[in-house]
């Protein structure tokens, strides 16, 4: 079966990793922009205070802000259908509790989607990516505060009723589910305390971390309320980042352990977000932990009418699980696992599975009955030019097609899957260490670790195979299989 027409083929950028300008026409600082540049062998280092003698990667990035005509002139010759992009917050209220927003930022986004629409590509916007103002981190410790809910509905409905006529797709918080484990906390929740020593050593309160979490969903349910009185057509999703994993043997204490990971990762904050209310399994787990979830009036009332259009999710690896300790690890989309013998693995040992791919379709299809969209997806290596200046990322090419050729699969399966946005469409600063030099772009950025280099882009060979993919709807992969 060949896609649907009018399938979303795409790709996907957040803010604080391509668009610099972090200080500029009025934008305030946001948490991202005091994390430091890392490796995997060293920690991103979050400051408190911006240091002058240090390296932000996020105050630069590959100045999207300067280039996005460029880029995106880039895409729609490539023939993107959709492009996401995340619009930072701090933009467009510096401070966040601000009274009124800013008319520079405002205009930027203005001058995006118009750019966007130009070239007959439909923006898909993300409200939140790992992205809060810092200012409401000092002041209210992000999420744990109430008060921040309406901050940000504020600012959604304010960017929504601006680009009404220009955007139709949104998704409310990027990968939201990493503030249930407490590494995750501090770009979704805005949350630190006395013990933040860096990105992944952020708030271990489970009470007051699930208590933000629940902040965020409301927050979420109530844009997506106000969204719909703004322009019924709007199309509002989720965002979950999706880590599959296996049982490693058929032992059932694997079988039994794998199912309570993805109940608490994986279905936790899917479930509230579609279907308008906390599961079993989670209660459980609150009353084993001590966990009291304080719910508003009207929360309950919120969240059931505030459910999402679609469900979109990251999907970049699998891992395995097993209840016996000493096993190979390996590594992950910020969560890794015990290493799988029947699957190859990226440079950064994220294992390499397209079947999984076509077996979460069916899983999230299944538990949901909503349109199904990837919004991440994608390989990460370190591209090289060669003598004539060409990259040829045949690696790349060979990882997308064989996940095309699993949402096919998924697509005959009866699968409704809407759409296709592959992770940094556009090489990019990483959000997990801040490196250049794990690139997944089909454009090279001349930018390094140092922050270094021309900005110049140059396409890789990637980017035609992507631009046929495009314009045949998929065949030019399918036909080949």
């Amino acid at each position: 079966m060949t896609f649907q027409n009018g399938f979303l083929w795409g790709g996907a950028t957040a803010a604080n990793q391509c668009e610099g300008a972090w200080n500029i026409d009025g934008k305030g600082a946001s948490i991202c922009d005091h994390n430091r540049a890392g490796s995997l062998t060293k920690q991103r280092v979050f400051d408190r205070e911006i240091l002058e003698d240090e390296y932000y990667p996020s105050h630069t990035a590959i100045d999207f802000y300067h280039h996005y005509k460029e880029d995106i002139a880039l895409f729609g010759e490539m023939g993107f259908k959709v492009f996401r992009i995340s619009i930072a917050w701090s933009r467009i209220f510096p401070n966040g509790d601000d009274a009124e927003p800013n008319e520079a930022g405002l205009a930027f986004y203005d001058k995006v989607f118009a750019e966007c629409l130009k070239h007959g590509i439909e923006p898909l916007v993300t409200l939140s990516h790992f992205e809060i103002p810092y200012n409401l981190v000092k002041k209210y410790n992000g999420f744990s505060d109430r008060r921040v809910v309406d901050f940000f509905v504020r600012y959604a409905t304010t960017v929504m009723e601006r680009y009404k006529d220009k955007v139709t797709y949104w998704l409310t918080f990027n990968e939201v589910n990493f503030a249930t484990l407490p590494f995750g906390a501090l770009n979704v929740l805005g949350m630190l305390d006395d013990r933040t020593e860096d990105i992944f050593n952020p708030v271990d309160n489970k009470q007051e971390r699930f208590q933000a979490l629940h902040n965020v969903f409301v927050a979420s349910a109530k844009t997506v309320v106000e969204g719909h009185k703004i322009n019924q057509d709007f199309q509002i999703g989720c965002m979950i980042a999706h880590a599959t994993s296996y049982p490693l043997t058929p032992n059932p204490e694997d079988v039994l352990l794998t199912q309570r990971w993805d109940n608490h990762f994986n279905n936790f904050c899917g479930d509230v977000q579609v279907k308008g209310e906390y599961p079993y399994f989670i209660k459980q787990y609150f009353a084993e932990n001590d966990i009291d979830i304080h719910f508003e009036e009207g929360d309950k009332d919120i969240l059931k009418r505030g459910t999402v259009d679609f469900y979109s999710f990251s999907y970049y690896m699998t891992n395995c699980i097993s209840a016996e300790s000493g096993k190979e690890m390996t590594m992950g989309n910020l969560v890794g696992g015990v290493k799988n013998p029947y699957l190859k693995s990226s440079e950064w040992g994220w294992q390499i599975d397209p079947v999984g791919l076509r077996y979460t379709l069916n899983k999230l299809y299944d538990r949901y009955q909503v349109p199904l969209m990837i919004v991440e997806n994608g390989l990460g290596a370190e591209d090289t030019m060669n003598e004539t200046g060409e990259i040829i990322d045949d690696y790349r090419i060979d990882y997308l097609r064989d996940h095309v050729i699993a949402m096919s699969d998924a697509i005959d399966d009866g699968v409704e899957l809407m759409g296709y946005t592959m992770w940094g469409c556009i090489d990019l600063i990483s959000a997990g260490t801040g490196e250049m030099k794990k690139r997944y772009g089909f454009i090279y950025v001349d930018r390094d670790n140092e922050g270094k280099g021309t900005l110049a882009r140059c396409k890789k060979k990637s980017f035609d195979w992507y631009k046929e993919v495009i314009a045949t709807n998929g065949k030019s992969v399918l036909e080949k299989r």
